[in-house]
């Protein structure tokens, strides 16, 4: 067989419509693994530099005034941001619940239930995009091996139909619908490597949250200063000689 009648052209041109429904599918996989890839990556790099640019401010705070300040300055922007706001909006909560009566553990557990919701909240955030990645790294290759078995069926029909068995009728067509396989491959190799990559970096982030929330938790709860919580630190927290509960939380 001649290179004019043999590779991927040849077989595109010959195939029938369900042929080209399955190379068009795996061609519309392919754009939305890579955009998604795209858009994951953007979002990652820009909420750690804007996750530094807070922390490195947030190294600052003493006082719940100051955090106050520095949320508002900072709008929204980051998961961090996020957190701390939710956190102030919890104590202004019990803020407006100082005639009822509330015990230092209710409290606790009511300023602790905020933290966790707002971790778990940007946790799910994060993982946007990321069903679609496993779902395209798990169904490509089977697409693909579709399109290879249709196209080695319509292969072996063709050659009962011309009578004609001879090893260079049977190796071309047959070799020709192996391509599919190959760009089901070329899909999900990529999404699958990027779902791994961005699953890793989010456990990451959801780790730095819930040691922020900590922070933030000893900061409304124990008047503690949070010292370091540069990113990927663990934060530190410098003890006052007397720790005393803020007055807020004394119900």
């Amino acid at each position: 067989m001649s290179e004019t009648t043999s590779g991927f052209a040849h077989f595109l041109a010959q195939t029938d419509a369900v042929g080209l429904a399955v190379f068009a599918a795996l061609v519309v996989m392919s754009l939305i693994s890579w955009y998604v890839i795209a858009w994951s990556l953007w979002r990652n790099l820009a909420i750690r530099k804007r996750g530094r640019d807070f922390l490195v401010e947030f190294r600052q705070v003493r006082l719940l005034a100051d955090a106050e300040r520095l949320r508002m300055r900072m709008g929204m922007s980051t998961p961090w941001v996020r957190l701390l706001g939710d956190a102030l909006r919890a104590r202004e909560s019990l803020l407006k619940k100082r005639d009822t009566h509330f015990g230092e553990a209710a409290q606790d557990d009511f300023l602790n239930a905020a933290l966790a919701h707002s971790v778990a909240r940007e946790t799910r955030v994060q993982e946007n995009g990321m069903t679609a990645l496993a779902s395209i790294a798990s169904t490509a290759p089977f697409v693909g091996l579709f399109g290879t078995v249709w196209g080695i069926f319509h292969a072996l029909q063709n050659i009962a139909v011309t009578a004609q068995a001879s090893l260079d009728k049977v190796a071309g067509p047959v070799g020709e619908a192996l391509i599919m396989t190959a760009c089901g491959l070329f899909v999900a190799i990529p999404a699958l490597l990027a779902y791994n990559a961005f699953a890793r970096l989010n456990r990451h982030l959801s780790g730095e949250l819930e040691r922020f929330a900590h922070t933030v938790s000893g900061l409304l709860l124990l008047g503690v200063a949070p010292i370091g919580g540069a990113l990927g630190e663990s934060p530190v927290l410098e003890l006052p000689a007397a720790p005393m509960r803020p007055e807020w939380a004394k119900v």
